[in-house]
């Protein structure tokens, strides 16, 4: 046994000093590595292939000629909650496109991880569009699309190459502060947003992520008590984990935007969502009680001189020249809290300009919300609020964003509309109730005192029994 140990550590040694004789220099050669493109580059745009997008594809909707797109791979499916799709967009961040290919089979994240460029040509495959959800599968006479062979993906996408290794982006999710800002129009389908200030809805916090054998359903809300449907697999690895108390709090949630319609019928549409995993719910802040504002912060300023009515000539000095509609007062000793108010008390004839007041001094630079008190009725029509912008105006832009309460009873948060309305209707049961109007993002707004900065309208017909006060901007 000694002899062949011996043996063995002489034949190292011999074979190390050949080795090393080997070696003249100290400069090694580096192999070189190349990453070549099996796709040609592509020779349309993603958004293009909304053109040769059907409802119903059939097989004569084949695409026969190379029609090669780039994409950035926004979703995986390594945790298992998403299932046998994938999600790609035009962008890493800011994306206008985002569709959905469709493959019949899972650990797509191995070949085409998160933020992976790929490109993908359409010959052989089919497009689907409906309400704005576009879908790439294969044709299949038996479903409205159908799923890439896992075998085959290949044949139709590949990563893309920066000459030395495949390129790989950081995914930057397009950011929200309402759940009804990232579903406007649709027109961030399969792409990936974060929402700010979500939470489970209350009955979501006694389940698991899942459903014991099915897709569970989970809603979120935000601040302004919108709602969005997130779909969690029961093969996911978390699917059979509680949702409380871990994640019963509020905050941010990273999300895949998505749409499923009624295979019964084409125009009855749900928006819903998935996480990619856990990772994708950060939520630390306490529970807040959705469609009610955050109270004033003690940083809060009248929006315009006397803006909470205690002066009342300092704010009818602040009014454009069209002054004060007849139907509008001081409501000496009916405010919040027993001060004085604006009075409104009456049926207009029109749709009409209460007031329009000029700024105050000492407004934000940056501010992010007004916040108001409401108490009373109106029944027939609602309020509706214009906040300026400074001018110059560029081309083709309004003066003024545009909040519209709509019905209304124990608080509102608002984002900007395209135009007014009136619609709706007021009764806060005998509470003052506050309302937010919601500033952020919004960087162009006339701050300067003594321009005009703020206008509060009622609708025709509509009659109006009701309390406003302390109107500020933090």
């Amino acid at each position: 046994m000694k002899n062949i140990y011996f043996k063995a550590a002489i034949f190292s040694a011999i074979s190390m000093l050949a080795i090393s004789s080997c070696v003249k220099t100290d400069d090694y050669d580096v192999p070189e590595i190349k990453c070549t493109n099996k796709f040609a580059a592509a020779n349309h745009q993603l958004s293009e292939i909304t053109t040769i997008a059907k409802a119903k594809p059939v097989e004569a909707d084949i695409i026969k000629e190379d029609f090669i797109v780039e994409a950035y791979v926004s979703s995986s499916d390594e945790s298992g909650n998403l299932y046998k799709m994938m999600f790609l967009q035009d962008k890493p961040e800011n994306p206008t496109q985002g569709i959905e290919i469709d493959i019949d089979g899972s650990n797509q994240y191995l070949d085409y991880p998160v933020g992976a460029l790929v490109r993908i040509n359409l010959k052989g495959l089919i497009v689907q569009g409906v309400n704005g959800n576009i879908k790439v599968g294969t044709y299949d006479p038996n479903y409205p699309i159908g799923r890439i062979n896992p075998n085959k993906v290949s044949n139709y996408m590949a990563r893309v190459c920066d000459g030395q290794k495949p390129v790989v982006a950081a995914m930057k999710p397009l950011e929200f502060s309402f759940i009804s800002d990232a579903l406007k129009n649709g027109a961030h389908i399969n792409q990936l947003v974060k929402i700010k200030n979500v939470q489970f809805e209350e009955p979501e916090l006694t389940k698991n992520f899942a459903d014991e054998s099915a897709t569970g359903d989970r809603y979120i809300t935000d601040k302004k008590a919108g709602r969005l449907d997130l779909r969690f697999s029961n093969f996911s690895t978390f699917g059979k984990s509680p949702i409380a108390p871990k994640y019963e709090k509020s905050g941010d949630i990273v999300l895949v935007l998505s749409r499923f319609t009624s295979s019964n019928n084409a125009t009855v549409f749900t928006d819903q969502a998935y996480i990619r995993d856990l990772n994708d719910i950060n939520f630390p802040n306490a529970r807040f009680t959705p469609g009610e504002p955050e109270l004033p912060s003690a940083n809060a300023v009248n929006l315009f001189p006397s803006s909470d009515f205690e002066n009342w000539a300092s704010f009818l000095s602040s009014l454009n020249s069209f002054g004060l509609m007849p139907y509008a007062s001081q409501g000496i000793g009916l405010g919040y809290n027993g001060t004085n108010s604006l009075q409104i008390k009456g049926t207009p004839a029109n749709n009409d300009y209460v007031f329009t007041a000029n700024a105050a001094s000492g407004i934000p630079a940056a501010p992010k919300r007004i916040t108001m008190y409401i108490k009373g009725t109106a029944s027939g029509k609602s309020l509706s609020f214009n906040v300026y912008r400074a001018t110059p105006l560029l081309p083709n832009t309004s003066a003024f964003y545009t909040f519209n309460l709509g019905t209304f009873s124990t608080g509102a948060t608002l984002s900007p509309e395209s135009t007014n309305s009136y619609n709706g209707s007021i009764n806060t049961n005998g509470q003052w109730r506050l309302i937010e109007l919601t500033l952020t993002g919004l960087t162009d707004l006339n701050t300067t005192a003594g321009k005009p900065m703020f206008a509060l309208k009622t609708g025709k017909d509509g009659v109006y029994d009701l309390q406003i006060d302390n109107i500020k901007i933090e």
